[in-house]
């Protein structure tokens, strides 16, 4: 049954090749890639009609290359399995001894679950809340908790100097992005306790200073304060392809669906999900959550093949629609596509290291697409050149 699924698979692959060949559109993608600069041998695009996925296009289909952030169309895809677009990340203020009177007798514990979007201000209502609550005192000073992430600051595969450039540490409990002033703190959830004490005490709440804790068995649980809902959050991150924010989800996805706050176990569970997804995963390999590091591999057949499973789920096409970044407005493609009048139509994810330039995603409702090219370094002026091809060839088709 495999060989002959494969085999009618192959007819329906080569005859929609085969139909688009001898079109102008066909002639005119292949023409894109024959430009000064952009390898054969480096480079992949795939073209699908929507919703069909029916090949209009294809490049080196099967060829694994290093995708920079077109990485972030598989952890978006599998935080939406896993997490699901309201999903809000909690943030807790647990409690370890009792309450007399006005003062708590004990440690008050900040325990973090990996919100990237943790701000001062996100702390400051945590701080109203206890003070609404009557407590005036903490005997025991402020604990951070990190522990429901593994401590590692970076993910495998990165270079030395991403580490704070590219990314500031990853940390369950990390605030204002682990930014203190102008400079990244060494240690977030430290500095999140200091920072939550600092705010306790314009409360006028006092306290006895911030330590390292991990809550007890025997903490209860004082105050939550949620994040905003998963959807809003993705759309950040695929909108200015914000690595830190991919990294933290991936870690969260492992979190929620093994037990597991690692990079490598939220790796596992995004290829788990592309393959129960049918998605073909040879030559893949996930690495990381932003696309950042050296090892992460993929194929334009595996990117085609998401993002038409996206589009046939309407909550994950809506979300995903909305995260995406649109061509001539604020975002990674605020300055792409600009010559084609029609170029808004173009929702995509660029992919930007030395060593990959990648755009995949959308045009209009009729067409996905994924375009990669690798080198060492990139030519960014051909790999541009090649990706916006495609993209307009796309476009000036939308009327045909």
């Amino acid at each position: 049954m495999r060989t002959l699924a494969a085999f009618v698979l192959a007819l329906a692959i080569a005859a929609g090749a085969a139909g688009a060949d001898s079109g102008t559109l066909h002639s005119r993608l292949a023409g894109t890639f024959r430009v000064p600069g952009v390898v054969p041998g480096d480079s992949t695009a795939m073209v699908v009609a929507l919703p069909s996925g029916r090949v209009v296009f294809a490049r080196n289909a099967d060829l694994s290359l290093e995708p920079a952030s077109n990485e972030k169309l598989s952890v978006t895809y599998a935080a939406l399995v896993e997490l699901g677009a309201g999903y809000r990340f909690p943030t807790s203020l647990l409690g370890q001894g009792h309450r007399v009177g006005d003062t708590w007798e004990g440690r008050l514990i900040l325990k973090g679950s990996g919100d990237p979007s943790l701000t001062s201000s996100s702390l400051k209502r945590l701080a109203n809340i206890l003070w609404r609550e009557g407590i005036r005192h903490v005997t025991g000073g402020i604990a951070g908790d990190e522990t429901s992430f593994d401590a590692k600051r970076t993910a495998p595969g990165w270079l030395a100097s991403f580490a704070g450039n590219e990314s500031p540490p990853l940390s369950a409990l990390i605030v204002d992005r682990g930014a203190v002033g102008n400079r990244l703190v060494a240690d977030p959830a430290l500095a999140a306790a200091r920072r939550f004490d600092q705010l306790l005490h314009k409360r006028g709440i006092t306290a006895r200073g911030a330590i390292l804790h991990r809550a007890g068995p025997q903490a209860v649980t004082l105050a939550t304060i949620y994040s905003d809902p998963l959807s809003q959050i993705l759309q950040f991150m695929d909108h200015w392809s914000d690595n830190f924010t991919a990294e933290m989800v991936l870690k969260a996805i492992g979190l929620h669906a093994v037990g597991h706050g690692t990079t490598v176990a939220g790796a596992d569970v995004v290829k788990r999900d592309l393959r129960e997804a049918g998605i073909p995963v040879a030559g893949v390999h996930i690495a990381d959550g932003s696309g950042l590091s050296r090892d992460d591999r993929v194929t334009a057949r595996e990117l085609t093949s998401l993002l038409v499973r996206i589009w046939n789920n309407p909550v994950m096409r809506k979300v995903v629609w909305n995260a995406l970044a649109v061509a001539g407005q604020p975002g990674t493609l605020q300055n792409r596509l600009l010559d084609n009048p029609k170029h808004r139509l173009v929702r995509g994810k660029t992919g930007t290291t030395d060593i990959s330039s990648a755009l995949s995603g959308y045009v209009g409702t009729r067409y996905a697409f994924v375009t990669i090219e690798n080198g060492n370094p990139v030519n960014y002026w051909a790999a541009h050149s090649a990706e916006d091809g495609v993209a307009d060839a796309l476009l000036d088709d939308l009327d045909g």
